[in-house]
């Protein structure tokens, strides 16, 4: 699999894993904010996203995991920081549970594990509108109205209503061309699963934050994730939603970068 990525600044490594629908670029203010002061960025599109390899027929989850491992050690950057954010979080962590070695220090923005809290019955009953969303949002994509679906998901799951409204243009068809590879994801029965039992043995540090404005089932999935990993903190980002390092990237740098500091 050949991935595309960029490359900008010197000093520890920091990887950035992007979420569905997007690529490596929408990490561009973050970057420009400070992230490219304070370490060597590797910004990647994950396969089938931006100028990576296409892969045919469904892909999975470990997968992009195992993508993410082979950049790690390819480029000899372990251990390496890593933030993800959305499905690129899920990616980060799946990772984490199964190669802790290849990581120094680790962000999480909101990755959507769902099922970690199918027991939660207020999450559950928060979620419904939101599969309900999803449901809808893919039958579009089936009948080919890629526009349409992806409105669809950002209005009604993420980042939310009059966020397309506000997209610049560029990142709006961004997220169009990637409507395909999002309905491939989730033909993975296990992309809202995670092994917490194998995360719990991940001794990095661990940022795990959510956006004041995101829905609360994202604490909820944060809750279980801080419960097993033995050095977790928590950080909101006020104001802020499912994207903060687009909608607030002075804020989101600042803070990854005195996390990674350990300050």
């Amino acid at each position: 699999m050949l991935l595309h990525y960029a490359e900008t600044g010197e000093g520890e490594p920091l990887v950035l894993v992007h979420g569905s629908w997007n690529d490596h670029r929408p990490w561009q203010p973050a970057v420009d904010a400070g992230l490219e002061w304070a370490f060597r960025v590797m910004a990647y599109d994950r396969r089938g996203h931006g100028r990576s390899g296409l892969v045919p027929g469904p892909g999975t989850r470990p997968q992009d995991e195992d993508d993410l491992a082979a950049l790690i050690e390819a480029l000899g950057l372990a251990p390496a920081h890593a933030a993800g954010n959305s499905f690129g979080a899920s990616i980060t962590a799946g990772l984490a549970a199964r190669r802790p070695e290849l990581f120094g220090r680790i962000v999480l923005h909101e990755p959507p594990l769902a099922g970690l809290v199918l027991d939660d019955a207020v999450a559950v009953a928060e979620m419904r509108t939101v599969t309900e969303a999803i449901e809808e949002a893919k039958q579009l994509l089936r009948e080919g109205d890629d526009a349409a679906g992806a409105k669809l998901f950002v209005e009604e799951i993420a980042p939310g209503p009059g966020a397309w409204g506000t997209m610049p243009e560029p990142l709006r068809d961004t997220i169009v061309t990637h409507a395909q590879t999002w309905l491939d994801e989730q033909q993975d029965p296990g992309w809202a699963l995670l092994d917490l039992d194998g995360l719990g043995a991940c001794t990095a540090p661990v940022l795990l934050s959510r956006g004041s404005e995101s829905p609360a089932w994202f604490g909820a999935v944060l809750d279980r994730l801080a419960a097993v990993l033995p050095h977790a903190r928590r950080n909101t980002f006020q104001g802020a939603g499912h994207i903060p390092h687009v909608t607030h990237p002075q804020d989101h740098a600042a803070v990854v970068t005195a996390f990674m500091r350990g300050t």
